[in-house]
């Protein structure tokens, strides 16, 4: 018997263990530069350190796929996901959650930025697109594909292909403020924040480019966790990741986002997404 007690014993010390130095991992869609990310999630690698009790590491990735790629294989157990990005991956895992989103996640918005070559202006109609070449961003993008394509087809009537004379993908939405500054496409579509926080940055010239049109809210960005984190790293651990991801109030770092706070979040919240998804063909 007290040998049997202390094989337990054994058991639960190397269990508690392999918990403890167990690196909780985790990655966010690229949907800035590089460096703009690295330096945001680093900090917020830091901060759930601190708050989680655990080794925490940030994954950087080159692609929205591979965001969700990694989350399917169990690279990371934790993502920053676009509204699509995250339907993708939680269809790929399930009980899979999301539990946070920014507080303006919650009524998200593309605009439609125009080069003065397009003679477009401002207008809350929907602008006349059809001859014109386009950029969208990353194609698996909310912001910057699946909910402006829903929004070209909606308003002109026709497949998006059939409205342009030539369309891109830039991959990035920072690149698409690039590209369509530059006259490479005469129209893009970008994630609102990323185009506020380059204006006040500095980093646009508003006498080549800017925007002509603001799409109706909907659901984006949110935090999902991947099934199974309280078995690798014990009981309640996904309530503290939830707990800590609310609890962020470090003014800086939510800048960084840019985001005024998180909220709670969960699935049900974009099932408008998954939805569009469905509608225009991304996904089954």
């Amino acid at each position: 018997m007290r040998l049997l007690h202390m094989v337990c014993l054994a058991l639960l010390s190397t269990l508690s263990t392999s918990a403890l130095s167990a690196v909780f991992t985790f990655t966010a869609i690229p949907d800035e530069n590089e460096s703009q990310l690295r330096t945001r999630f680093e900090k917020v690698a830091l901060y759930l350190e601190k708050e989680l009790g655990v080794e925490v590491k940030y994954v950087p990735v080159k692609s929205y796929s591979a965001a969700v790629t990694a989350f399917r294989n169990n690279q990371v157990q934790l993502a920053w996901f676009g509204g699509l990005s995250g339907v993708q991956a939680r269809r790929l895992v399930p009980g899979s959650s999301a539990v946070a989103q920014g507080n303006e996640d919650q009524f998200f918005k593309s605009y439609f930025i125009a080069h003065k070559s397009a003679d477009l202006i401002p207008s809350d109609s929907f602008p006349n697109l059809n001859g014109l070449t386009f950029t969208f961003g990353s194609k698996s993008s909310t912001s910057g594909r699946l909910m402006p394509q829903f929004f070209i087809e909606r308003n002109l009537g026709k497949k998006s292909e059939d409205v342009f004379t030539r369309i891109g993908f830039s991959g990035d939405h920072s690149r698409t403020i690039t590209q369509v500054q530059a006259g490479a496409y005469q129209v893009g579509a970008v994630n609102y924040k990323v185009w506020e926080t380059a204006v006040e940055n500095g980093t646009v010239d508003l006498e080549k480019v800017n925007v002509i049109w603001q799409s109706p809210a909907y659901p984006d960005y949110q935090w999902t966790v991947r099934e199974g984190v309280d078995k690798k790293f014990g009981a309640g651990f996904k309530a503290k990741i939830e707990a800590a991801l609310l609890g962020m109030k470090d003014p800086d770092l939510l800048k960084s986002f840019p985001r005024h706070s998180f909220v709670p979040a969960e699935n049900a919240d974009y099932e408008p997404i998954e939805s569009v998804a469905k509608a225009i063909g991304l996904i089954d």
